[in-house]
């Protein structure tokens, strides 16, 4: 059955914290999974979320609801009520990914200190090897654990291997195969030492046929890989080829959500990380730096206006058109840019050169140009002001030419130039084609009505 989270729900939760009714909360938390425990103690404060948290039954589902919390609650939630020694124990039963994630939001000394007293020291050595990679490349996103068997054991000693490792790796999606430099050859499925003969040595066995990725990859590229293959679980390799991890499908995912909120904030104009939660002055520091490009822009296009004072004192029915030049601006910009980034992040081995797209789409504003500027035209023509039909109907068509060739190069140079695409969509661009939009409007009004 579905957990449905409601608010009735958490007036309850709290209810029975307040009362101390530990009997009951004890009985709910034990009919839920860990992302909904999770997901409960989001709306609750800090304090009646840890009294709740205490009252978890099992320690590793404790470890789990903890590892589903998003990263930032996370660390403000283990800064305020955990000890040192605390945090050790249940960072001792994460996966080695999760626990790096959650110790690089403690201070220096608390991050050494917990390492220091894990009781497992393999855990202890995973956690330093991963701690060094950026988060954001295939390093950051593994995990440690994992099941390998070497080429020269027999099905027999690989099916005792995979026991033995078994205690550390709670989800095996494949087995890999390693030679005595622990450099990866392969792959062997389940089946495959299922239905060999105990004595058939892994050499003779396994599948050279494995899709790899190093560790300096990006996250982006790691993401590809696993959905052009359909993968669940990705080996990663070093420089020389040894076997150092694996990345395995939620990880992606996680990835790959945390990179669409950054690219969805960047496209509406929002500089950094922001939450419903956050205090006034967080949320106000994210929006004011495109609001204020958007400002800078808007007075840049008064200006512009004011340049042409002359030609609206003479002809007034030119300022009832401004804003159509600068909102179809806007628009056909993001539509384009919007196109163009999806482009750039699927990279596909194929695709086209900037000369072929820019011919592509502004052939398509050609038409869209063409289409909305006879519209207009005639509309002008039908409020009696017929002197402006081409005036209107030529402007919209050049303020869309031009708008999709800003949407395309824009998107494109700030790739080649290693910056998020994203950000093109957004304010940047609107900004941008209203200037545009409000000087082509003009420049053609002045040369057609001879002003």
């Amino acid at each position: 059955m579905t957990f449905e989270l409601t608010k009735e729900f958490i007036e309850d939760i709290e209810r029975k914290i307040e009362a101390r009714d530990n009997d009951s909360l004890v009985a709910i938390l034990g009919d839920l999974y860990p992302p909904d425990i999770a997901s409960i103690l989001y709306e609750l404060d800090g304090e009646d979320a840890y009294v709740l948290f205490q009252l978890i039954p099992e320690i590793d589902e404790a470890a789990e609801v903890l590892s589903s919390i998003d990263s930032d609650d996370r660390s403000k939630f283990v800064r305020e009520h955990f000890t040192v020694e605390k945090i050790a124990r249940y960072v001792n039963l994460f996966d080695s990914d999760d626990a790096v994630d959650l110790l690089n939001d403690q201070k220096i000394e608390v991050r050494e200190q917990v390492i220091a007293l894990l009781p497992d020291r393999e855990q202890a050595r995973f956690i330093i090897d991963l701690m060094h990679y950026p988060e954001d490349v295939a390093g950051g996103l593994m995990q440690k654990e994992l099941v390998k068997v070497w080429l020269s054991q027999t099905v027999s000693e690989c099916i005792e291997e995979i026991r033995n490792q078994l205690d550390e790796v709670d989800k095996v999606y494949a087995v890999y195969v390693v030679d005595d430099e622990n450099v990866l050859k392969g792959i062997v499925s389940l089946k495959q030492l299922l239905l060999a003969r105990k004595n058939t040595k892994i050499e003779n066995l396994y599948n050279e046929d494995i899709v790899f990725v190093e560790t300096t990859r990006s996250g982006d590229e790691v993401a590809d890989l696993m959905q052009r293959y359909d993968l669940e679980a990705l080996p990663v390799v070093n420089t020389l080829g040894r076997l150092m991890g694996r990345i395995t499908i939620d990880d992606v995912l996680d990835f790959v959500t945390e990179q669409a909120e950054e690219d969805m904030q960047a496209v509406t104009g929002i500089s950094g990380e922001a939450d419903e939660d956050d205090t006034v002055w967080e949320i106000a520091k994210t929006r004011l730096p495109w609001l204020v490009v958007g400002v800078l822009g808007s007075l840049m296009a008064a200006t512009v206006i004011k340049g042409f004072e002359e030609t609206l004192i003479k002809i007034t029915a030119l300022a009832m058109f401004i804003p159509i030049m600068g909102s179809t601006g806007g628009n056909v910009g993001i539509q384009t840019s919007s196109l163009i980034v999806q482009s750039l992040a699927e990279r596909s081995g194929i695709s086209l050169s900037l000369g072929e797209r820019l011919f592509k789409v502004l052939k398509v504003a050609l038409l869209n140009g063409l289409v909305i500027g006879i519209l207009t035209g005639f509309y002008v023509y039908a409020i009696g002001e017929p002197t402006l039909f081409w005036v209107i109907g030529l402007s919209l068509l050049a303020v869309v030419l031009l708008a999709s060739f800003m949407g395309t190069v824009t998107p494109i140079v700030l790739d080649k130039f290693g910056i998020n695409p994203a950000v093109a969509s957004g304010p940047f661009i609107t900004t941008a084609n209203d200037l545009i939009g409000i000087g082509t409007y003009f420049l053609i009004a002045n040369a057609l009505l001879n002003i």
